[in-house]
Order: C-alpha cells, then sequence, then structure tokens
C-alpha cells in the first residue's frame, strides 16, 4: 500500500528539521523518517554525559564529573547573531513558543597570543588594545559610516560608488590599518576567507550593521543560545511541522530512493513505499550525490574554569584569524557552560573547529587549545564536508550541505534560504519578518522570559 506526500525528509538535522516545518507551515503534506531514534543527526547534542564518551570510545567520565544528565553536548555547537536571518526564520515560523534563549557573554578575538574583546561600538573602540589612537578615529568613522549607510540615499554613500567599490578599496577609503581589517573582516563581518577584500563591498557594510545591530540588543556579546543545547532547535521545528499535519518516523531504516525518469518517485523504509513530489536530505543518506570539499576537525573540551581573559565568561565566542597563525582559515572557539543548562554547575564546554588543512589537523589547531588549558577531556571528531553535486530541480531530491566550520549559524542559514527558494520557487525574502516583531522576541530574551506565541 502506497502512501501520497508532498515533501519526504530524510534526517532530524537542524536544516531539514527547518525545512519541514516551513514546508507544513506552506500546507504540504509532510512525512519525516529518521534512521536514529533522536533528533539532530550531524548537529545532535549527547545527553547524558556518559554517551559522549561511549561515542568517542573514551573510557570516563571521572567520578569527578558527577550528574550526567545534566550535560547536553553539541556535536557542532553553533550561536546566532540577534538580528541574524535564524532569528527571522524562528519569528517567521512562531517556533520561539517552544525555546528559551540567554545572551552569550562575549565575543573576543585572538592576536598575536591573546585574546582580546571585539570592538564594535564606539565606545567600545575607544577603550580597546587592539588598536592605537589613530586606527581608533578611523575605525569610528567606518562604524559611523555603516550605522548611518542608506542604500537609496547617496549622500550617506561620501562619493563612492558602492556597487563597484571593493571592500578593500573601502578600507582604504578609510585609512584602515592591517589590524583593524583583520579583525573588522573576520570577528566582526564574519568573512572566513580573504576573497572579500576584492568583491563588491555592500556584503560587507550589511554584515558590518547586523553584527552591530545585534550587540545593541546586549552589551555582552551580538550572540544568542537556547537554553540545554541546540538539541531544541530540531525538536522545535519538529513540532512545527507535526503541528501542521507533518508526520514523523524515528528509528526507521530507508532502504532504497526510488527513481523514475530521473526523478524521485518514492522512498522504500521497512518493507513500505512512501510516494513522494519532492526529497529533502542530508549528505549521508545520499553518497552517490555529493561530493568532498575538504574536511572539519572539530575537538570538544570539557573544562571547570572559564577561559582566560574573556572576564570569566560564563560563555563566550573566539574568533582567531588565518593570518595569525599563516593558515588560510580561521579557528573559532564557542564556549558553553552551566549557565545555559549544558553542564554540571561550574563546568564548561569549549569546542574548537575549522577547516583540515595539513595532514595532522589536531597540530592545526594546538594554539586554540592551549588557549583553553588546562583541560579535563578532549574528544576529537574529523568529518567531510560534503556538498551537493546538482542543485535537484531535476531530480527533485534537495540535499543540504554538511555544516561548516564556524560557529554561528549565519552560512547555515544561507543554505536553508538557498534550498528553500529552489523546493518552492519563493523569494528567499519570504522567510523575513518584520523588525517590530524581531524586536518584541529580543525584549522577551534578554528579560530572560520565553517569548511564545502570545507574547510575540
Amino acid at each position: 500500500n502506497m502512501q501520497e506526500y508532498d515533501v519526504i525528509v530524510l534526517g532530524t538535522g537542524f536544516k531539514e528539521c527547518v525545512l519541514s516545518g516551513l514546508m507544513s507551515l506552506n500546507g504540504k503534506k509532510v512525512l519525516h523518517i529518521d534512521r536514529n531514534s533522536y533528533y539532530g543527526e550531524e548537529s545532535a547534542s549527547i545527553s547524558p554525559l556518559q554517551e559522549l564518551y561511549r561515542k568517542f570510545k573514551v573510557p570516563g567520565p571521572p567520578k569527578s564529573v558527577s550528574r550526567g544528565k545534566e550535560w547536553n553536548v553539541d556535536l557542532v555547537p553553533k550561536f546566532f547573531l540577534a538580528t541574524g536571518q535564524l532569528v527571522k526564520i524562528l519569528m517567521h515560523t512562531e517556533v520561539t513558543r517552544y525555546l528559551d534563549f540567554k545572551v552569550v557573554e562575549g565575543s573576543y578575538v585572538y592576536k598575536s597570543g591573546k585574546v582580546h574583546k571585539v570592538p564594535a561600538t564606539e565606545e567600545d573602540a575607544h577603550s580597546s588594545d587592539l588598536m592605537g589612537m589613530f586606527d581608533k578615529r578611523r575605525f569610528k568613522k567606518l562604524l559611523h559610516f555603516t550605522q548611518n549607510f542608506d542604500k537609496r540615499n547617496p549622500r550617506t554613500h561620501q562619493d563612492m560608488d558602492l556597487d563597484k567599490t571593493t571592500t578593500r578599496e573601502l578600507f582604504s577609503h578609510f585609512d584602515l590599518g592591517q589590524n583593524v581589517i583583520e579583525f573588522t573582516g573576520h570577528a566582526i563581518a564574519l568573512h572566513s576567507s580573504e576573497s572579500y577584500l576584492d568583491q563588491p563591498c555592500m556584503e560587507t557594510i550589511r554584515r558590518i550593521r547586523m553584527y552591530s545591530e545585534s550587540l545593541s540588543r546586549h552589551n555582552y556579546s551580538p550572540y544568542l543560545y537556547p537554553l540545554y543545547g541546540l538539541r531544541e532547535l530540531p525538536q522545535g521545528f519538529a513540532r512545527l511541522s507535526a503541528e501542521y499535519g507533518g508526520t514523523f518516523l524515528l528509528n526507521r531504516a530507508v532502504d532504497e530512493i526510488v527513481m523514475e525518469n530521473g526523478s524521485v518517485k518514492a522512498v522504500r523504509s521497512e518493507g513500505k513505499l512512501f510516494h513522494c513530489k519532492q526529497l529533502i536530505c542530508d549528505p549521508s543518506y545520499v553518497p552517490n550525490r555529493v561530493r568532498k570539499m575538504g574536511r572539519i576537525i572539530r575537538v570538544i573540551c570539557l573544562l571547570n574554569h572559564p577561559v582566560k581573559n574573556t572576564n570569566e565568561a560564563s560563555s563566550c565566542q573566539i574568533i582567531i584569524p588565518q593570518t595569525q597563525l599563516n593558515r588560510t582559515s580561521d579557528i573559532y572557539i564557542s564556549v558553553v557552560s552551566y549557565s545555559h543548562s549544558v553542564a554540571s554547575d561550574g563546568m564548561y564546554i569549549a569546542t574548537v573547529s575549522t577547516a583540515a588543512e595539513t595532514s595532522t589537523p589536531e597540530k592545526e589547531v594546538q594554539p586554540a587549545l592551549e588557549l583553553l588549558e588546562p583541560i579535563m577531556q578532549k574528544f576529537v571528531s574529523i568529518s567531510n564536508l560534503l556538498v551537493p553535486n546538482e542543485d535537484g530541480r531535476k531530480s527533485q531530491i534537495f540535499v543540504s550541505r554538511s555544516y561548516d566550520a564556524t560557529n554561528h549559524f549565519e552560512f547555515e542559514c544561507d543554505d536553508i534560504e538557498d534550498l528553500y527558494h529552489r523546493l518552492t520557487g519563493a523569494d528567499s525574502g519570504s522567510l523575513e519578518d518584520k523588525d517590530k516583531k524581531v524586536g518584541v522576541f529580543f525584549n522577551r530574551v534578554l528579560s530572560g522570559c520565553e517569548a511564545n506565541r502570545t507574547d510575540v
């Protein structure tokens, strides 16, 4: 007996659950299948702590690390910007009613072996030890320019043709020094390579503004993180999908993806055939439809202390720009703790991630690990970065990318919006919501309250 669905989703990773929720919200009949008994796939959170040790085949945990059920350890930890794309998706779908959030306490950048606070306001620039007096003035002028920039008002363009001006030329216009360019490009605009310098500057202006506006929501940092870990995100979108009629089958094998004339026709699972018009999945379900683009190393570290030079922050982000270590990829450090209900009292979880550039990836991240010492326990994983071979329009099989090394959600949200556009043909802007709605949400977050349907 063949059952009919508009969309079948394979895997309950963050991206797959977001798209499942969006398609259900659009009135599609959705079936969601996962081979695992838990949500998250590659982006799962591990609990209790004993399961983390078991997964990485490490003896333990020691008796000193008690109350394993209090731990929720993300395999792919990421923060999200307060006014970033993920917030717009959360507001559009009203998944905020399922989640509680807390502001990440600090945003830092590495320079010359030391961690420094990222300056993103004129007040920060005045007190920053990253810049000299003249650089501070120039950086303030850049911030003032980006905050007052209006594409429709040429008077705010300072006689530059910003559709043609490169970011390198923009920085030269403000006579920024190399140190300022480095932390602005990598720790504020969050570019992951140097190629942005020779591209039109509009995207960098947008990113600097978004970072500054996110920071304005709270003085600590521009980042948020959900209480109880990132597992709450796929579960929240799964609830959304179920609320609008989506069907979920967990702990169920996928035997075959049935094709007809080059297009997906059905999914065979444990002897049953489920018909569909479109299929969404992560790379692990279609290994013949993806290619390897590189490798990612992640090192999860358990700590019993805050990271040095972060003002005793219970959570923070640290970015090590590539040029600081003569690399071509930045190194990212995310730190969360008991304050986010993901660890026992007084304990911290720090994760180091980057794109591997050599045959000895763990040596590449050693400078980052030294910032975290002493480390109680390390868990090292090296995974392939996989991307789809085709856009899915012909086969109607839409495959997400593997999670990158960054510890924020902006690039993952780009992938979600691109997939959504190809699935529906709709403008990706349809995922956005009104600034007022986003503002109400953050007033609730910063007051420590849940943003539920009534509040929003």
